[in-house]
């Protein structure tokens, strides 16, 4: 069994994996030491990955879980993945996107995917048919959006996220929730517009802690997959100990 962690700016998850296979999906609190080692000890985890956008995962787990004899390796610019990073600044990629690209990789091997991860910043990544990752662009999440309209301005109130939102607002809460949501909506597609004009046949998918509210008025051109960085992450484990490269 593989055990696949994803800790992000704002939420972190893991996944336990029976070879491709996703077994159990779980949250993890800022301390997910109890979680984690209670899932190694129910599943019998012999193989760990994780990629962090922050600066450490918690030292006494590494730790601990090493004296137990599982292998626990950290997706960075030098692990070997089955995707050629185009990126031309790789030590500043977020790896999180570079995972997700492997899980879209994973799930449609040699086709073109558009990658759309809506997190706290948004994401938009692009991997060929030929197996290549090209990087993307970055773009500022739903609740970066509401809070830099409330904190930059005088009077526009801090709104949260809505799972409905109108095309265009007609009061100043449902002006500021059409410019943020369906903003962003009005954004994806025309990326999704450009990406197919020219690559016909274009494979996309969202994915992300925000993903929910745009999946439905998308629905008819992507595919939601909320797991594709841990899918991605354990790719790149099997990769590795299939190719004995770690």
């Amino acid at each position: 069994m593989n055990l696949a962690i994803d800790i992000g700016n704002t939420t972190s998850k893991a996944g336990v994996f029976n070879n491709d296979t996703l077994v159990e999906q779980f949250r993890l609190t800022d301390n997910p030491y109890d979680e984690i080692t209670i899932a190694v000890k129910k599943y019998h985890v012999k193989n760990m990955i994780y990629c962090t956008v922050r600066e450490k995962i918690h030292e006494r787990l590494i730790r601990d879980l090493s004296d137990r004899g599982l292998f626990i390796t950290l997706l960075d610019q030098r692990l070997p993945v089955p995707l050629k990073n185009l990126y031309a600044t790789p030590d500043t990629l977020g790896y999180d996107r570079l995972a997700a690209a492997a899980g879209g990789w994973a799930l449609s091997p040699a086709k073109n995917i558009l990658i759309i991860d809506a997190g706290t910043a948004i994401t938009y990544d692009f991997v060929t048919a030929q197996a290549e990752f090209t990087g993307g662009n970055i773009s500022p999440g739903i609740q970066l959006r509401y809070k830099a309209l409330n904190e930059y301005t005088g009077k526009l109130p801090l709104l949260q996220p809505t799972m409905e939102y109108p095309e265009s607002g007609n009061n100043t809460i449902s002006a500021i929730t059409a410019g943020v949501q369906t903003g962003i909506l009005f954004e994806m597609e025309q990326y999704i517009l450009r990406f197919t004009g020219k690559y016909p046949g274009l494979t996309i998918y969202l994915t992300g802690g925000d993903a929910k509210y745009f999946e439905k008025p998308l629905k008819n051109r992507i595919f939601a997959e909320p797991n594709l960085v841990l899918i991605g992450l354990n790719n790149i484990l099997n990769y590795n100990l299939n190719e004995k490269t770690i």
